[in-house]
């Protein structure tokens, strides 16, 4: 049997992200341990929806499946990605915990550490170990918020150099890391391939639906800094006879007042990811809309994955991940560009042919989870870990 204790950057549950696909689908030979990220001691002043994070950790683990654990961390020190001390203070603490908690009472030996985290570097001294993976999804000196990126940059690397395979997602963190460890590899994100697939066939109209008027351009996601609500205001205030659905919560920090002006936009909240095709289904058009800046260049959007597996017309800013669908995806490099390519995805309905559809779906089925995750395991044991 192989442990793995994965520090993850997103809480198990309400929305599945890369973290939650490839660990419910590694095989049943591993027990999986998985980290919800920890909460500092003042984030629950900025989200109050954090509140209970603070006390989470005295509650027994989660048992998702047989051999899948969630727990959660205790809270840490703020500041941990601006002073290298605090994070060293913070990591020697998470891992007397992991100690305490996971390696005692289930008695772990030497798992693979697996982390989504560059801050994790400082708790490698503490907890013994047999492989180290890094799968990099983002670039984390990018965020706003309190950091110094010299300091992130530093800890990602000191990371990047001592794990046994690093794993990315564009190929931007590919080049960064492969200087620092050739046993970096590219593995972007995938899709839900059966659950967002059902989008592609018509569905019953949900009631917060129902008196939408059509055309509808939808976006799925949590609206966070990093997508561009002036990019939807635009596009409201120049086509008020198009609708513009947001389905997923709004980011803590985040302000949505403006959005909320137009009566062409409907602000639908989180919906739960079971039923979430049944309101996908209702899309004519789906839109990515990313910032354009350094960030988004390194992001594999997983809603862009997810769009691909209902067949839809998708509108997307310029974002590298994306480019390499420019036959079936409409790219806009500005406002006026992006507003030009909605028109286009509009005429695409209006074809007879639903070749673009047959090929979204297929490169959404070639992308899948599934074959992600194949891919990773077959990478995983060319580097000497054989998961079966």
């Amino acid at each position: 049997m192989i442990d793995i204790i994965c520090f993850s950057t997103t809480p198990w549950e309400p929305i599945p992200t890369r973290k939650q696909q490839i660990m419910k689908r590694m095989p049943e030979s591993c027990r999986i341990f998985y980290l919800d990220p920890p909460v500092t001691y003042i984030g629950p002043l900025k989200d109050p929806s954090l509140r209970p994070y603070l006390t989470k950790f005295r509650k027994s683990p989660k048992r998702v499946k047989e051999k899948l654990y969630v727990f959660a961390l205790p809270p840490i020190m703020p500041f941990y990605n601006k002073k290298r001390s605090i994070n060293r203070f913070n990591q020697k603490m998470i891992a007397r915990f992991v100690k305490e908690v996971i390696y005692q009472n289930f008695d772990l030996k030497s798992p693979i550490i697996w982390t989504y985290m560059p801050n994790t570097v400082d708790l490698l001294e503490y907890l013994p170990y047999g492989f180290l993976v890094y799968d990099c999804i983002d670039k984390h000196s990018e965020f706003q918020g309190f950091i110094n990126k010299q300091v992130v940059e530093e800890m990602e690397d000191e990371l990047a150099k001592k794990s046994n395979v690093v794993f990315t997602t564009t190929i931007g963190l590919y080049n960064k890391l492969k200087n620092l460890n050739s046993k970096t590899y590219l593995v972007p994100n995938g899709a839900e391939f059966e659950h967002f697939n059902k989008a592609a066939t018509k569905a019953p109209v949900p009631e917060s639906m129902k008196n939408i008027p059509h055309p509808i351009f939808g976006f799925v996601g949590v609206i966070h800094t990093w997508i561009d609500t002036q990019l939807i205001e635009y596009l409201a205030s120049k086509r008020k006879d198009w609708s513009f659905v947001l389905i997923g919560p709004v980011g803590a920090g985040v302000s949505v007042d403006n959005l909320k002006k137009y009566k062409n936009v409907y602000m639908l909240g989180r919906i739960d990811h079971q039923i979430l095709p049944q309101y996908v289904a209702q899309f004519d058009v789906c839109l990515n809309l990313f910032r354009v800046n350094k960030l988004s260049e390194n992001v594999s959007p997983l809603k862009f994955y997810e769009y691909l597996a209902t067949g839809k017309p998708i509108v997307s800013t310029s974002m590298p991940q994306v480019e390499e669908f420019s036959d079936v995806v409409y790219i806009g490099k500005d406002y006026d560009e992006i507003l030009q390519k909605c028109e286009e995805a509009m005429s695409e309905l209006k074809e007879s042919s639903n070749e673009k559809m047959l090929k979204r779906v297929e490169y959404a089925r070639l992308t899948s989870w599934d074959s992600r995750v194949s891919q990773i395991i077959e990478i995983l044991k060319r580097e000497g870990i054989y998961i079966e």
